[in-house]
């Protein structure tokens, strides 16, 4: 019976030391990353590679494709237009798209700067929100110092830590939802990227009435990417405002920030709209915003 009631401890002893260990390089090594490419600046396009495939000028890069696309945007205007004569529908009028295709073909060229620009100031503005709640709180508000918190009143480094206990199910619940929260912002560090290479044919498809669409879904996309940053500053000045002691409401608070982070990008899309970040759903929600452009 005794050796029974020893196994049995030896069990426990080793999954509860198995997930404090799992954590541990959890809060160790990770969060430091997540800080990084949740708040994101223009540090993002200071990148040789990005820019030499964007183009620094107009003879190279994305920009010489979108210039060249050019010429092929004023044929298929010219083809469309001969062909409206004898189908008698109405289409753009040639005043329109040559006036369209001079500024949005000039402005095409600078889009580089644009984002870099828009970046830049919701950058700022986070900056901004996290920094009064550095001097409210005397802390930096980041998800390391947030961690730092959590492990105050919830340790991993103690031999009394049980996962099977309520404080080890919220831990294992904090930890598991901002591992998560490092593929969903890294797949969104990687879209913005992506988002700024495609800005070029975003501007350029503003000079057709029926290609004008996909700059909206640009723009829409573009900014719900870059204001998850927003939302993710007033959460964490809510989680910082709570009250770091060993009581269950303060922990419950806590899990709601957590949630709240999870949530923060489909908050954002259903406020302005674009495409999921989540790794589950962030094909689905280019499949889904393509066929309503389209439409």
């Amino acid at each position: 019976m005794e050796e029974s009631i020893n196994i049995t401890e030896v069990i426990f002893e080793t999954i509860n030391a198995l997930f404090s260990g799992l954590f541990s390089s959890i809060d160790n090594s990770l969060y430091p990353i997540l800080d990084d490419i949740t708040f994101i600046n223009t540090d993002i396009l200071t990148n040789s590679p990005l820019e030499q495939l964007l183009g620094s000028q107009t003879q190279n890069g994305i920009l010489l494709i979108c210039n060249t696309c050019l010429i092929g945007v004023f044929i298929y205007f010219i083809i469309s237009n001969f062909i409206s004569f004898y189908t008698f529908s109405n289409y753009q009028k040639p005043l329109s798209f040559f006036f369209k295709m001079i500024i949005y073909g000039i402005l095409m060229n600078f889009c580089f700067f644009f984002c870099e620009q828009v970046i830049n100031i919701i950058s700022l503005i986070s900056s901004a929100i996290r920094n009064l709640g550095e001097t409210m709180f005397d802390k930096s508000i980041c998800f390391s110092s947030l961690i730092g918190n959590l492990n105050s009143i919830i340790s991993v480094g103690k031999n009394e830590f049980n996962i099977f206990s309520l404080d080890g199910l919220i831990k294992g619940f904090i930890s598991f939802g901002l591992f998560q929260l490092l593929f969903t912002y890294s797949l969104r560090y990687v879209l913005v990227k992506v988002w700024v290479l495609i800005s070029p044919f975003a501007i350029m498809s503003l000079i057709l009435n029926s290609t004008s669409w996909f700059f909206r879904t640009w723009l829409r996309s573009f900014l719900a990417f870059l204001f998850v940053q927003v939302f993710i500053s007033f959460v964490l000045l809510i989680a910082f405002s709570v009250n770091y002691s060993d009581d269950l409401f303060s922990k419950l608070m806590i899990v709601g920030c957590i949630y709240a982070f999870t949530k923060a990008n489909q908050f954002v899309r259903e406020w302005m709209g674009g495409i999921s970040s989540e790794v589950s759903g962030g094909f689905a929600g280019i499949k889904s915003l393509l066929k309503g452009g389209l439409g």
